[in-house]
């Protein structure tokens, strides 16, 4: 448990990742541990080939930990079945990628709502409407991706993330192919989430900006968790990167 009424709703614990095998071999995680608090939005930060992203796509269950354990909403996934483990990321999980991942044969609404057609789902009409108000959509609902700037294509693919009311959203740098501006914008968003509707959210991010807009900050170097943060300032941030890249 964690403070009051708050909980972690993922926990790992002791995970590794390797791989190839011999000589060529490559730890990308080396005995991470790591409980993420609900209602809270956790960043997580580390230079290139620290194991940020790989330790996120085991999290969300797109990948396997070679040993260790991962718990999301009392459900340990390490040892489910693609079919178990498809449903669980359905039920459970939100995604919000840097390249907005939408299908181009679909407008924005099809593609919002995406989640809950494969899943045989009808979606909540109130909480559609709450959640395209919230993020600008209103006269958009009909354009295609390709008839979309960036940002608006991101906007979508958080509303898509955020439709089912997911246990936990995994964002991989959701920012990292928009302009400052954009960026921004995108970043209050996710934010709101976490105020307004106590969404707990997981985001991969290199930039300080993105991560001064976090509840927590963890450092990961050399597939190892060597620093965390609490909320603080993009400055701090980028100082604790730089001691990192001096290891």
């Amino acid at each position: 448990m964690v403070d009051g009424n708050r909980f972690a709703v993922v926990v790992a614990r002791d995970l590794t990742r390797r791989f190839g095998e011999g000589d060529s071999a490559v730890d990308a995680l080396r005995g991470v541990s790591v409980e993420i608090e609900h209602g809270k939005l956790t960043a997580v930060m580390g230079p290139s080939g620290s194991g940020k992203s790989t330790l996120m796509h085991i999290l969300a269950g797109l990948d396997k930990a070679t040993s260790g354990n991962v718990t999301i909403a009392g459900t340990e996934i390490t040892s489910l079945g693609d079919d178990d483990l498809t449903k669980l990321r359905r039920e459970h999980i939100g995604f919000v990628f840097q390249f907005f991942n939408l299908l181009p044969m679909l407008d924005a609404e099809e593609n919002l709502v995406l989640p809950l057609t494969i899943a045989g789902e009808k979606p909540d009409r109130e909480w559609l409407r709450e959640l395209i108000a919230r993020v600008g959509l209103g006269d958009r609902l009909r354009h295609r991706p390709a008839e979309l700037s960036g940002g608006q294509q991101q906007r979508v693919a958080i509303a898509r993330a955020l439709v089912s009311r997911p246990t936990v959203v995994f964002a991989d740098e959701p920012t990292g192919n928009l302009d400052s501006t954009t960026s921004h914008e995108i970043l209050e968003l996710l934010r709101s989430s976490v105020d307004d509707f106590g969404q707990t959210t997981v985001m991969v991010t290199h930039d300080a900006r993105a991560a001064a807009m976090a509840d927590r900050v963890l450092f990961l170097a050399d597939g190892r968790i060597v620093r965390e943060m609490p909320r603080s300032a993009a400055h701090e941030i980028l100082l604790a990167m730089e001691e990192l890249d001096g290891r």
